[in-house]
């Protein structure tokens, strides 16, 4: 694998300082200062046309008089100064940039002009750029610090990436008597070129980084971010905070969904799916990852409580309570050893208070006890120093068992002086520690948070999610009549209509532009029925009066009629009205009253919701979102996280509801996010359930005018399952196969297509000896992105099981525009045809993402490699960098 594109960035060989200075803590004074001192061994040149000499150094009155290669330049000159710079730069073969100076698109119209006119030279050169407007960036252990911190770092392995350069700042004070080193620290500052997505692609699989710390205050191009962040969590543990979550959501909305989903609601959900954790300040980060480089790594959120005193234990209680963590049972087992070795007067439960008196052994012997529980998934040890406590040894006692359990083990020794040794050995054997309970329980929430967030970073939901598909034709066709007629806004018949072609039980609804004809139309129906406006402009129709339930009978429903435009047209004069809905009172006496919906939140796109429904669903509050797509597990935890979704069980004199029937209706409301990207807006509400399955009483759309495009699903920011790429084959010799995407389940054909190729094989694929994929090269093929990439399987049926027969893949290169390929198949599928049918489908995959080229790397001794390509139509030529290798590509 070559070099990656951002390694000019972050491994320089040779950096140009643009402003480098003798005067006293300036910016490039500083920033040429820190690069002198950091131990860099590359080359280091001061640029500045007015000093001969910089800090003891020779300087160069500009880049072309260096006369040798520069991977990076560091700008800290004045910012009209820039765009010469980037240009001079370009025209040297300078690669990287970290603009430090401010004063560009933050700083109003003229700044801003400044920043695309240096953006646009940087895309001409091909150089990439962090900043402007940014601290810079630290990379400890090639010895490169760029910044104009006053100071560098530990070498550690945290990567830490903030939008806010005087928090890199804090941190890196903070980081210094905390004993926290980084592999990687970046300062974003504008972001103008290089951003989230892209250092995360690179911190994927750069060796020194185990961690990753992000704080975040907005995301500018969330594809990318969310394609990126889900990579990096599938290897590597991300924690990030994000400011700002209590900015207020659109007032534009026209939903009672899109009023009720602020932008922190859709990006906790983004995350989620991310496999990410969040946490709500940078100590819980720092200890979060501190935690999590022990080796914790929980598996669920029940803990177990031991403490010298029951107030403390309370606390964590309370505070355990707050944030959904279940206080574990203890086993019999675990009670029974407990009584036998513990005070007669200790608690005989969860938290286990061993009493004020307790010494290292009870310490000892209560904590393994409730570590060897399969009930407990984590403990939390709480010390308070007492007259005969002995916070030392207690201590040490912990310490010991920890190195011996993978399950998290928080301690909390309360007090100052009688506790400060205690709190060294803790820190020297590098164990997370608190001086109160309540942070130890978050950290515990944030580490279960992390195990459940995984496993729904591990789905990967389809387009369509049932048998029996919707017509999706239909529907385009209702909502193209409305466009046709300039509508943004569907009538409760066709926002119906839209949901019955995505096979949604609705309740039947007519239109009456009389009172004769409501009356035709309810007796048609049979009594009673419920009559509501039918207008455009209106959401909360009983809010003006348009609503009568109930009707029983052919006077009420002519007299409601008038009364119902009469009110309306009182409330809201200038709202247009299109006649009454008329439906039959719908009679559930065990039914349950739901809301579902669809907003489009600005960054992340279309999220689904779910919650208790009715007209009080505003007031109520009691929702969750997620992104779609969506599947029965994710379905089924978006219900899970509301508080009506305890009703829906047993509930008083009411039988539980049928809940795959109510899973079905969010998978179809998934189908219909994934399949129309011109829905705006919809409102499910209410959507009845019972026991004997789920009708949609009303139901409200809004549409939003987007331009094709060739990605059929560009409109999310989570990718589905590409479906539409399965194929089925028969080859030459009889044998039926399957070609489809790879999914993450298919972990183990995978590794063992990979053991079972020859040596020769193998080695032409990886170019270098593998025998074995390793677990973290196995989740990389398997769980995959598929807005970047494409992975290809060819599968057949043997023995009734599946079993890999070959792989082909490409990724996207940065340009956007082309891809790298890759493919391997069974050495006893040789000449058989099944490379080429790879090879087509491979290509036809590319062409329809609207990429123009694809281009590999082949071994010289891979002569049916190269054969097939010649045959595909790929030109070949001899590699620059490697004799060893003949570079093949296509113009698609």
């Amino acid at each position: 694998m070559g070099k990656h594109y951002l390694s000019s960035l972050f491994e320089p060989q040779s950096v140009a300082v643009f402003g480098a200075s003798d005067r006293i803590d300036s910016v490039g004074q500083v920033v040429f200062d820190n690069l002198l001192h950091s131990a860099f061994h590359g080359q280091i040149y001061p640029i500045n046309p007015s000093h001969e000499t910089v800090q003891g150094q020779k300087a160069y009155p500009s880049i072309a008089a260096v006369g040798q290669p520069v991977d990076l330049a560091i700008i800290a000159t004045p910012p009209q100064s820039v765009p010469t710079l980037i240009d001079e730069c370009g025209r040297h073969g300078v690669k990287a940039a970290v603009i430090l100076t401010a004063g560009f698109g933050e700083s109003g119209a003229a700044g801003l002009a400044l920043e695309q006119e240096i953006i646009k030279k940087a895309q001409q050169y091909g150089i990439r750029m962090i900043g402007p407007n940014c601290l810079g960036l630290m990379r400890p252990s090639v010895g490169l610090n760029a910044t104009f911190n006053k100071g560098g770092a530990k070498g550690g392995n945290l990567a830490f990436i903030s939008q806010s350069g005087a928090l890199c700042t804090a941190i890196l004070d903070w980081a210094q008597s905390n004993d926290v080193g980084f592999s990687t620290l970046v300062s974003l500052g504008s972001s103008a070129d290089v951003d989230f997505g892209e250092i995360l692609d690179y911190l994927l699989t750069d060796s020194a980084t185990k961690s990753i710390l992000l704080y975040i205050e907005g995301i500018r191009k969330p594809r990318s971010f969310m394609s990126a962040i889900r990579a990096a969590a599938r290897i590597k543990p991300v924690i990030l905070v994000k400011v700002g979550r209590h900015s207020s959501g659109s007032k534009a909305a026209r939903t009672h969904t899109a009023s009720l989903v602020g932008a922190d609601d859709v990006f906790d959900a983004a995350i989620r799916r991310a496999g990410v954790v969040r946490v709500q300040t940078i100590t819980q980060m720092f200890v979060a990852a501190k935690a999590m480089s022990a080796g914790f790594r929980p598996v669920g959120n029940r803990l177990g409580i031991v403490t010298n005193g029951g107030g403390p234990g309370v606390m964590a209680t309370d505070r355990a309570s707050d944030l959904g963590v279940v206080i574990a049972t203890l086993s019999d087992a675990t009670i029974d050893l407990l009584n036998q070795s513990l005070p007669p007067s200790w608690s005989h439960g969860n938290p286990v208070d061993i009493i004020g008196d307790a010494q290292a052994d009870r310490y000892h012997l209560a904590v393994k006890a409730c570590l060897d529980d399969a009930g407990v998934d984590g403990v939390l040890v709480i010390l308070t120093p007492q007259a005969m406590t002995k916070p030392l040894e207690s201590a040490m006692a912990v310490i010991e068992l920890s190195g011996k359990s993978s399950k998290p083990l928080l301690v909390c020794w309360m007090g100052e002086n009688q506790v400060a040794e205690a709190r060294a050995a803790f820190a020297q054997a590098r164990k997370p520690h608190f001086r109160t309970p309540e942070p130890a329980v978050e950290v515990f929430s944030y580490l279960s948070a992390y195990t459940q967030n995984q496993k729904l970073l591990q789905q990967m939901p389809g387009p369509l999610s049932h048998h029996l598909e919707p017509d999706v034709e239909g529907a385009r066709m209702i909502i193209d009549a409305a466009l046709l007629d300039r509508r943004m806004v569907l009538g409760e018949m066709e926002s119906k209509a839209l949901l019955s072609a995505f096979h949604i039980p609705v309740a039947s609804t007519m239109i009456a532009h009389s009172p004769n004809e409501a009356l035709l139309i309810a007796e048609q129906s049979g009594f009673p029925v419920a009559m509501k406006v039918n207008s455009p402009d209106i959401s909360h129709k009983t809010d003006t009066g348009g609503v009568r339930l109930n009707l029983g009978n052919a006077q009420a429903v002519r007299a409601a009629y008038q009364e119902i435009l009469d009110e309306v047209r009182l409330h809201r004069p200038n709202a247009a009205l299109d006649g009454i809905a008329i439906e039959p009172m719908i009679v559930k006496p065990n039914g349950r009253e739901l809301m579902v919906g669809v907003s489009n939140d600005q960054v992340f796109g279309p999220v689904i919701t779910f919650g208790a429904g009715g007209t009080m669903v505003e007031v109520m509050g009691d929702h969750a979102v997620a992104l779609p797509p969506l599947n029965a597990f994710l379905a089924r935890d978006l219900i899970e996280r509301t508080h009506v979704a305890k009703t829906l069980g047993q509930f008083r004199h009411m039988a539980p509801v049928n809940i795959e029937a109510l899973e079905s209706i969010l998978l179809r409301v998934s189908e219909m996010v994934c399949e129309l990207p011109l829905l705006k807006e919809m409102d499910i509400n209410p959507l009845i359930v019972d026991e004997n399955g789920v009708l949609a009483a009303d139901a409200r759309v809004v549409l939003e005018y987007r331009p094709p495009s060739t990605d059929r699903y560009a409109h999310m920011a989570i990718y589905p399952y590409p479906s539409h790429l399965v194929s089925h084959h028969q080859l030459a010799d009889g044998k039926d196969i399957t070609i489809r995407p790879i999914r993450p389940e298919d972990a183990e054909i995978e590794q063992a297509f990979v053991h079972n190729l020859s040596a020769e094989s193998r080695y032409f694929r990886f170019m270098h000896t593998v025998q074995d994929l390793s677990t973290e090269m196995l989740i990389r093929f398997t769980q995959i992105d598929y807005s970047r990439e494409i992975a290809l399987i060819a599968v057949t049926t043997e023995q009734g099981a599946e079993v890999e027969i070959g792989v082909t893949r490409f990724a996207i290169n940065p340009d956007g525009e082309s891809c790298e390929f890759a493919l391997v198949i069974a050495d006893n599928m040789s000449g058989k045809g099944l490379g080429q049918k790879l090879m087509t489908a491979l290509m036809d995959a590319a062409r329809s993402k609207g990429l123009k080229v694809m281009m590999g790397e082949i071994l010289n001794d891979n002569d049916r490699m190269l054969k097939l390509a010649g045959r595909l139509g790929f030109s070949v030529t001899n590699s620059p960098e490697d004799r060893g290798i003949k570079l093949v590509s296509k113009n698609l």
